[in-house]
């Protein structure tokens, strides 16, 4: 469903990105932590085609980014850190103008559905954006993704700044995607969340993917005991799982 081949992206001589190469099947969450810098926004750009390849490919759902970037983004969602809404829209308003963008028109009941589905109430739904929380904001951006049918999902720092009850909200909506069959990258500093709703974890730095760990075979203090040996590892350390 998501594919990275070589996928490399330079900055002048900054190398941001050094030979990626991912999969995330259908009905899996990969997570990539990473500090600042490390590659995951870059990786996430590229598969959005933000950003054109220096080299490699990056593939959503068998098509190539680089070459049908429209093909590409018409079988994502996308969360941002932040969610942008329209403050003056209610967020089904948002929704419906946000999937009109993307050529997916869909009837009112079919967007207080996916607004409920993503785990907005039916009232909230029905408020002006400029009230929402940004726990609330992001219940649209996935309603967008549920609503579009969109296969793939990519998700960048989605849990920052979250209470509690918002992020197990989040994690809970993106565990049903999952069972869906959604296939779901989610860039993340959250190590124990990464556990609790990760399929697989990566860990990357300076542009590079060191390590890649199955999530039910360790615990979060593992995961982040393996984490931080790798983020004092000047020179990385090996993996442990292929």
């Amino acid at each position: 469903m998501l594919e990275a081949r070589n996928l490399s992206k330079s900055f002048g001589a900054v190398t941001a990105l050094d030979g990626l190469n991912l999969g995330v099947r259908e009905g899996e969450i990969l997570c990539l932590l990473g500090a600042n810098g490390a590659g995951k926004t870059t990786t996430i750009n590229l598969f959005l085609g933000f950003l054109e390849p220096s080299a490699g490919e990056a593939l959503v759902d068998g098509v190539a980014v680089h070459r049908d970037p429209a093909g590409a983004r018409a079988r994502l969602g996308y969360i941002p850190e932040q969610v942008a809404l329209y403050p003056q829209l209610s967020g089904l308003e948002n929704l419906d103008y946000f999937l009109r963008l993307a050529g997916v028109k869909a009837t009112g009941a079919a967007l207080l559905d996916a607004l409920e589905a993503a785990g907005l109430e039916r009232a909230a739904a029905r408020r002006k954006a400029g009230t929402y929380s940004k726990g609330m904001r992001q219940k649209v951006g996935i309603g967008v993704a549920l609503a579009k049918k969109a296969p793939v999902l990519l998700l960048d720092e989605p849990l920052s700044g979250l209470d509690p009850s918002a992020a197990n909200g989040l994690c809970a909506s993106l565990r049903r995607l999952r069972d869906k069959g959604c296939a779901i990258l989610m860039a993340t500093h959250d190590v124990f969340r990464a556990k609790e709703i990760g399929t697989r974890i990566g860990i990357m730095k300076g542009g590079r993917l060191v390590d890649r760990l199955e999530a039910d075979t360790l615990d979060a203090r593992e995961i982040e005991r393996i984490y931080l040996s790798h983020m004092h590892d000047g020179a990385g350390a090996v993996m442990h799982v292929g």
